[in-house]
């Protein structure tokens, strides 16, 4: 086992390899501080990331600021995207990327079989999965259960299920575009590992930040789309479900386009 000071030896070590020092910490302002130092939004934060070339966890930043950080974040992306399985968990276990860190109390990874040929994707976790830190846990989540199991499915096969974010945003609230860019290296290295067939946006949010494109889930749903080559199904996620009941048969159409879907996918083989 290595101790917290070793790390933190081996940390600056590897961060100066990087070229990535001196790494920044946000402090309050005292009243002779001298006008010229930078505000806070353009100071950095730092995200616990493992580097896979390294047993240890190295303090990487993230963007909290587009203009004097942006070099940073590719690099941070880039390591992220080189992590196997075990690594990612970690490095998402212990982020503190973004201002989500800071209200969470767990993380949610996601969960369901890194193997899987079907992958789900959601906005962000709620109250219930950010205290079990598994993702769809409420009743939306026994929707997603009982949908998934219409077509054969369920969350302990052939499926995994993740969100855009890893951390609940207070409130329940959208995560914002910096909190989304930020987690946006972990999902993207987990679609790299799970290597899906089909991948299915579960609402706005999630259809958004897989397709680059800010459009109503009406207009997206009952076609095929892409992200990195691998097709994208849009439909309605499980929360609006139970407010709108209206749009369940909608939904069904979806999950019926889906299943169809993927029976090509696997006959085109």
């Amino acid at each position: 086992m290595i101790s917290n000071d070793r790390k933190r030896v081996r940390r600056g070590e590897i961060l100066k390899e990087l070229g990535l020092t001196p790494v920044w910490r946000v402090r309050e302002r005292t009243e002779d501080e001298s006008p010229a130092r930078a505000p806070e939004s353009d100071q950095v934060v730092a995200s616990a990331v493992a580097h896979p070339e390294f047993e240890e966890q190295v303090e990487q930043v993230c963007v909290l600021s587009a203009d004097a950080t942006e070099d940073v974040a590719e690099k941070r992306r880039a390591m992220i995207l080189r992590m196997d399985w075990d690594q990612l968990k970690e490095s998402v276990e212990g982020c503190v990327a973004c201002r989500l860190c800071s209200s969470r109390t767990r993380t949610v990874f996601g969960v369901g079989d890194p193997d899987a040929d079907w992958l789900y994707v959601g906005e962000g976790p709620g109250a219930q999965e950010d205290a079990l830190g598994e993702p769809f846990v409420g009743q939306a989540g026994k929707l997603l259960d009982n949908m998934l199991m219409a077509i054969g499915l369920n969350r302990g096969r052939d499926v995994f299920i993740a969100n855009i974010v890893k951390c609940r945003p207070p409130g329940n609230r959208e995560p914002s575009d910096d909190e989304a860019q930020c987690c946006e290296p972990y999902l993207a290295r987990q679609i790299e590992l799970i290597k899906p067939k089909l991948i299915v946006a579960l609402g706005k949010t999630a259809a958004r930040n897989l397709l680059n494109i800010d459009a109503s889930i009406g207009s997206l749903r009952g076609r095929l789309h892409q992200h990195k080559g691998i097709p994208v199904i849009v439909t309605y996620h499980p929360a609006y479900l139970l407010r709108t009941l209206v749009a369940k048969a909608k939904a069904w159409e979806d999950l019926c386009f889906a299943q169809s879907t993927m029976q090509a996918l696997k006959a085109s083989e």
